[in-house]
């Protein structure tokens, strides 16, 4: 007779779904599925997190950076709770992860039972296209089943909740062959999604008629770098960048304009303001005012997801399909453009701003430049290196001054825009390439929030990896700086001491204490050595930087209203001001917004 416990079994069945790794933190609501985690040996990895938080946002990190689905698990109250907001990353970058969380003992439910909460009921809009609890060890097969299946067909979060008295109940590995029951199997084969040759000559059709074409790619375009480069070799064409996708073509091609977006660059502003036609790949970009006006271009647009079509910008061709897949079935209809003037005007911008932006980085500043700290960092970055910026002003810096080469990647938090998703990010990437160097960018907000306490889990696991480095860049300002920027600029306050300045923390002794090396920056001339040991530590490091906070995030194109509220925000008693004026002044010293030019 099995002694497999309902426990036992669900981890048995992730495995045929090659899961081999989940985030998590323990709690009376999982007991036992710890404790098959424990009899399972080496079949899983189980990350123990600081926080069940952490353990979703690496679930979600797990997901971007191998493709493959992540999966995380909290007890039931409050560690399912706790999930939440990474659960919701995942879900806004459209990224499968199968959260399992606890629940308190069925007879109990109803009762007001001590950490019961209807989780049904809360993880229904996170998990929305699939939440279910189970009730009988029979359901357990087809549950993880579909949680799994749905999690990869859709690219979302789905989560079954387990209660904690039906976990050591005996295993049911085939329900009877009766009326009511289910009968579910493993695996999902990925389709080859592209559209109709109708679609595609009609999409052709617009794009050869274009004369001056701007191509934006975000996190759908990853895998389709070639077939990208190779649509704006023959349109002439420049091409942007959304966050999500700072990794689909490297930034050493001379028509890449780079970010778009108040994060972005000048090149992509100009592009987007003069183009006649837009070809828009992957990308759910949200924000509007950084597209073309509506009726200035004609519009085609590929997404694997017919729901996101024709949603920031009305589209004249709409094409449902895996870019690369589309963009391959495209090429043979698209002519090669020999008026090359277009690109010409791109490619000297993009050199233009480059030139600007050393400018910009080598500024003097109080007492660093946090554009100079990227701007060094980028010519040493190690080949096939993984990015990752945090939530915050780290995050305009990033998307500007790094030069991306081909074979790294690089992601933030898209959707949510969460602070505190920089270390665990960075952890749950070493974890799955533990061979390449991963380098996480986070301003000092992020690490108080929860940056510092998954230190402790980078001292926990870090000798395993085949190459120690791991680089946490700490900007120590001791100013929540991007919402102060925000609130200067959008709605002209001043800088509101009591909710933007932050305590300081010393983040490379603290490091040193737990084991990693901390290095600490404080002028400028040490930031070239500081990154040349930290990149060739023989272990994680933290690099902390005093950074000036009063150094403007300049967005590629001021409107009036931003620039009055900016000027009341000074008017009216910043009690940086002075400070602000300077470093605005050192940015602006050269004419840095290009004229839109009208064909």
């Amino acid at each position: 007779m099995s002694t497999e416990t309902v426990s036992d079994f669900l981890l048995k069945r992730l495995s045929e779904w090659n899961v081999r790794r989940i985030f998590g933190y323990a709690g009376d609501g999982i007991n036992d599925i710890m404790g098959a985690l424990d009899r399972a040996g080496d079949r899983f990895d189980f990350i123990q997190t600081r926080h069940e938080e952490m353990a979703a946002f690496m679930a979600c990190g797990h997901a971007k950076f191998t493709g493959e689905v992540g999966v995380c698990l909290a007890t039931s109250g409050p560690g399912a709770i706790h999930l939440l907001n990474g659960l919701y990353d995942a879900k806004k970058d459209h990224r499968p992860v199968v959260a399992i969380v606890g629940q308190q003992a069925r007879g109990s439910l109803g009762g007001d039972y001590q950490q019961e909460v209807d989780l049904a009921a809360l993880y229904k809009d996170v998990a929305n296209e699939y939440v279910h609890m189970a009730t009988t060890p029979a359901q357990v097969r087809h549950l993880i089943d579909r949680c799994m299946r749905i999690a990869i067909a859709d690219r979302t979060v789905t989560a079954l909740i387990i209660p904690n008295d039906l976990q050591t109940q005996p295993a049911v590995e085939t329900p009877p062959h009766a009326h009511g029951t289910v009968h579910s199997g493993v695996g999902y084969p990925r389709p080859l999604t592209q559209p109709y040759e109708d679609d595609l000559k009609r999409a052709a059709a617009v794009l050869n008629e274009g004369k001056r074409v701007g191509i934006l790619v975000g996190a759908g375009a990853l895998n389709a770098t070639d077939e990208v480069m190779e649509v704006a070799d023959k349109l002439g064409a420049g091409v942007a960048k959304a966050l999500l996708g700072r990794a689909a073509l490297p930034d050493d091609l001379p028509y890449v304009t780079g970010s778009i977006g108040l994060l972005g660059t000048n090149p992509s502003w100009e592009m987007m303001s003069n183009c006649d036609t837009l070809l828009m790949i992957g990308s759910a970009f949200p924000y509007s005012e950084f597209l073309p006006e509506e009726g200035q271009a004609r519009g085609v647009q590929i997404d694997i997801d017919g729901r996101m079509l024709s949603m920031r910008y009305p589209m004249e061709v709409n094409l449902i399909g895996d870019s690369a897949a589309t963009l391959r079935a495209l090429l043979p209809y698209l002519e090669y453009k020999t008026d090359r003037s277009w690109r010409e005007e791109l490619e000297k911008s993009v050199a233009q701003w480059w030139e600007m932006l050393e400018e910009r980085a080598m500024a003097s500043a109080n007492p660093v430049n946090p554009q100079r700290v990227f701007w060094e960092l980028s010519p040493k970055l190690p080949d096939n290196s993984i990015l990752i910026a945090d939530s915050g002003s780290s995050a305009n810096w990033f998307a500007r001054d790094l030069k991306l080469r081909r074979g790294m990647q690089a992601t933030v938090s898209g959707g949510l825009a969460t602070m505190g998703c920089g270390v665990p990010y960075a952890i749950s990437a070493k974890l799955a390439h533990p061979e390449r160097a991963v380098i996480a960018m986070v301003g000092d907000g992020a690490m108080q929030m929860n940056g510092n306490s998954e230190l402790v889990t980078i001292a926990k696991y870090w000798q395993r990896w085949s190459d120690p480095r791991l680089v946490v860049l700490v900007l120590n300002n001791q100013d929540l700086n991007q919402v102060t920027w925000e609130m200067r600029v959008q709605v002209g306050d001043p800088k509101y001491t009591g909710s933007q300045d932050l305590p300081d923390f010393p983040y490379a002794e603290y490091a040193e204490l737990i084991g990693l090396k901390g290095i600490k920056v404080d002028e400028p001339e040490a930031l070239a050595g500081a990154w040349d040991r930290a990149l060739n530590a023989d272990r994680p490091v933290v690099l902390e930087v005093k950074t000036d906070p009063d150094v403007p995030p300049i967005p590629p194109h001021i409107k009036r209203e931003q620039a009055k509220a900016y000027m009341s925000a000074l008017i009216h008693g910043d009690p940086d001001s002075l400070g602000i004026i300077k470093a605005s002044f050192k940015q602006f010293a050269r004419e840095i917004v290009p004229k839109v030019r009208k064909h």
